[in-house]
Order: structure tokens, then C-alpha cells, then sequence
């Protein structure tokens, strides 16, 4: 259960000012918001179950005072990441706007294909080394979906107004201490 609300609050966090919350607004301008947020899901969890899945086996593989020292220092990289910011590209921009005859396709993969390798997927990976895969899988999944439903609750209520430095700093300040916390349980 630890691995479920670590891994749902960690993701949750780190999807706050990412570029897919971007994908999810963009989308939710031109389709509603259930295919939406169920293509979101389906890629999500493929997306996360893989990353569980190398996490595991990365974690089976090193030992524990390893792990943590890389686990907080990918978590004290992805908070300087964070503190750059995600924008969307023009090609990323061209593929959300695109007609298709499936919403749910068309973010299913467009949600897919963003997120390999996406800070997201490496917490993911990151987290399934220390806790265990199931939890970590369902609470990232559900972390990731939660943060994106809520960006297109809130695009659809205040348009583009959002409070994008707060968002950024607080999501970075987040992944800053969850580092610092696992350097100095690794080193302690």
C-alpha cells in the first residue's frame, strides 16, 4: 500500500506543469472529456507498466544503498527539469490539433508516444526500484490521470490562465526534498 501512495503522490506531482497536462487541455478543446481521459489511462498504464516492469529488474539487480543514491539524484534532476519547464512543441501542438475519427485513439497514442522517456516514466522506473510493482503501477497511473483530469477541468473552467511558475516551482520543491530525502536515508 506505501508503494501506492508514494508512487500516486510523486507522479501526481510531477505531471503538475508537464507537457502532457498541456496535451490534455489541447485535446479537451476539441473532444470531450471522457475519450479523453480514457486514452490518457490506456496509455498511461502500458506506458507505466512497462516502466514498473525495467524498474524491477533494475531494482532486483543493484543494491538497495545504490538505488537510493540514483533514485535521489534522478528525483533532485527531475526538480531542476521541472524548474525548466515543459513546453509544447509545434509538432506536438500539430499532432493534439489533428482531426480524427477516434478521439480515443488519437490521444491514446499521442499520450503514448509523449511519455516514453518522459520525466513521468523515469520517476515511474525510479520508484518501482525501491517499492514494489503493482502498487507503484496503479498509483503512478492513477497519479498521472488525476493530474491530467484535473488539468482539463481546469482549462476548460479558466481557458489558459493558469498560474504556470506556482505550479512549476511547488512540482520542482517537491522532487527537491523527496532527493534529498533518499540521499540521506542512502548515506546515513
Amino acid at each position: 500500500m506505501e508503494a501506492f501512495w508514494i508512487s500516486l503522490g510523486v507522479i501526481f506531482v510531477a505531471e503538475l506543469g508537464d507537457k502532457s497536462q498541456l496535451m490534455a487541455m489541447t485535446f479537451a478543446t476539441r473532444f470531450k472529456p471522457w475519450p479523453v481521459l480514457a486514452g490518457i489511462t490506456l496509455a498511461t498504464a502500458v506506458v507505466h507498466l512497462f516502466s514498473v516492469g525495467l524498474g524491477g529488474l533494475i531494482g532486483d539487480a543493484l543494491p538497495t544503498t545504490a538505488i537510493s543514491i540514483v533514485a535521489g539524484l534522478a528525483f533532485l534532476a527531475f526538480a531542476l527539469w521541472t524548474l525548466r519547464g515543459d513546453e509544447l512543441s509545434d509538432e506536438e501542438s500539430r499532432k493534439a490539433e489533428q482531426t480524427t475519427r477516434s478521439a480515443l485513439i488519437a490521444v491514446t497514442v499521442a499520450f503514448f508516444l509523449a511519455e516514453l522517456g518522459d520525466k513521468t516514466m523515469l520517476a515511474t522506473i525510479t520508484l518501482a526500484t525501491q517499492h514494489g510493482w503493482f502498487g507503484t503501477w496503479v498509483g503512478s497511473t492513477i497519479g498521472m490521470v488525476a493530474a491530467d483530469a484535473l488539468a482539463i477541468a481546469v482549462g476548460r473552467m479558466l481557458g489558459k490562465h493558469l498560474p504556470e511558475k506556482v505550479i512549476r516551482y511547488g512540482a520542482a520543491a517537491a522532487f527537491a526534498i523527496f532527493g534529498i530525502l533518499l540521499l540521506a536515508e542512502a548515506l546515513l
